[in-house]
């Protein structure tokens, strides 16, 4: 399996990631959330969006027995080709913070593409490296201290600014639609950050975020179906 991940997370919290509800198309009716941990954000889909179809993928057996509580279906395994997800039906596919955790986030995005309706896109979530608790502790000490959580994730395999996650996007054969930092967190009562936020915003912009949301069809993909 191209994406099997040597590290499987079990202590990730139930968390909904609302902040990327308001990517989902409005006329989404079946999702499939890889790496849906528990299910808590295709929970949020279903309490928000009533009547839509939420399937999930997620590796870890405890995680996956949580999610099935709250989702229509879930699959354990990793994302590929050994899971039974049928092609052409899902109106968005969904990796919250996924994709760096894999060892080719490129062929999942590609496995993603015939699984995808008409008209379907991808949501993506992906850390920032450029955030500016990455980006300053490189610069002042020459340090990239691995944790537990964030965009230092000792579990994560791949990192991504916006750029480079364009580019990954394009060369999988995607249009994005939107791209948007999210979570924003860079202010502090360091008045020497804040003098330099004032001065060079427009260049420190992408160091605000903690990630970056992407939505992206296939390119010269068809209007979306039901």
């Amino acid at each position: 399996m191209p994406n099997a991940s040597p590290l499987v997370r079990t202590d990730y919290p139930h968390l909904a990631r609302r902040e990327m509800l308001a990517f989902l198309p409005q006329e989404c009716l079946r999702v499939l959330d890889v790496g849906c941990n528990t299910g808590a954000f295709g929970e949020a889909v279903k309490q928000t969006r009533p009547g839509v179809e939420v399937w999930g993928v997620e590796p870890d057996i405890g995680a996956a027995d949580r999610a099935r509580g709250h989702l229509d279906r879930v699959l354990q395994g990793f994302f590929g080709t050994d899971l039974p997800l049928p092609e052409r039906h899902f109106h968005a596919i969904v990796f919250n913070d996924v994709l760096e955790h894999m060892p080719d986030p490129w062929a999942a995005l590609n496995h993603a593409q015939p699984l995808l309706a008409p008209g379907g896109v991808v949501l993506v979530s992906l850390p920032n490296l450029l955030h500016i608790d990455t980006l300053w502790p490189l610069v002042r000490n020459r340090d990239f201290r691995y944790e537990s959580t964030g965009v230092r994730d000792r579990t994560h395999l791949r990192f991504f600014t916006r750029t480079s996650a364009l580019r990954m996007l394009d060369e999988c054969g995607y249009e994005v639609v939107r791209v948007q930092g999210i979570n924003e967190q860079w202010y502090t009562r360091s008045l020497p950050r804040r003098i330099t936020y004032r001065l060079f915003g427009r260049q420190l912009e992408e160091t605000k975020y903690v990630q970056y949301a992407f939505v992206a069809r296939p390119a010269q993909g068809e209007k979306l179906a039901s």
